[in-house]
């Protein structure tokens, strides 16, 4: 839901063309292989590299996501939030909708200056782009078998509080990982690198540094 342009394609939306963008900027920037990551989409999105072109991807993280397909409840709600923003656009409900999951409990006490700004952030995204990221993550394929045969080291962030996706998930999905691990950011929710900008960041460039 950024400032990308959606795929020039008739096709159902798909992170499939989000990995394929990504493969062609490292070709155009002349990387062979990258570590790669994301938060929630952005980590979809990785591994959706992973499995179009896992000889490009040198390390992999993951943050506040899961390898497993949507839920059916969590499909549904997916769905039904892109075809409310395709008919009603996405003004002042969505981010009424999906802020009190996004943020951990601490941050929806303590952090109120960065409440707004992400409801401003949200208010700003189009209809087009919040219907296609939500179709795209609704419909995007189980990756655990990927995982499970990486040979890559790989980093897992989750936040303590996050309510969409537990640190009991994100542990499931570092025993999937050969080279995996965990780690449990305290006080934040899904956002954590948003909420917690400076950990997460400190984590990210002491694993980056092995490398």
């Amino acid at each position: 839901m950024g400032a990308t342009p959606l795929p020039a394609t008739t096709r159902a939306p798909s992170l499939t063309d989000a990995a394929g963008d990504v493969l062609d900027m490292l070709d155009r920037l002349g990387l062979p292989q990258v570590v790669i990551g994301g938060c929630e989409m952005g980590g979809y999105v990785a591994m959706a590299v992973l499995r179009a072109a896992p000889h490009r991807v040198a390390g992999l993280l993951l943050s506040d996501c899961t390898p497993k397909g949507d839920s059916v409840s969590r499909c549904v709600e997916r769905l039904s939030i892109a075809e409310r923003a395709e008919t009603e656009g996405t003004a002042g409900w969505l981010a009424e909708h999906t802020l009190p999951s996004l943020f951990g409990r601490t941050s929806l006490e303590t952090r109120s200056a960065m409440v707004r700004w992400t409801r401003q952030l949200i208010e700003l995204q189009s209809p087009g782009g919040v219907s296609w990221a939500q179709r795209a993550m609704a419909a995007r394929r189980d990756v655990t078998e990927i995982l499970r045969d990486s040979t890559i080291p790989a980093l897992v962030l989750v936040g303590e509080q996050n309510q969409l996706f537990s640190p009991a998930e994100a542990k499931q999905t570092v025993e999937l990982l050969p080279y995996g691990e965990l780690t449990v950011l305290p006080g934040v929710g899904q956002l954590s690198a948003l909420e917690d900008s400076g950990t997460f960041a400190e984590l990210v460039r002491g694993w980056l540094a092995r490398f």
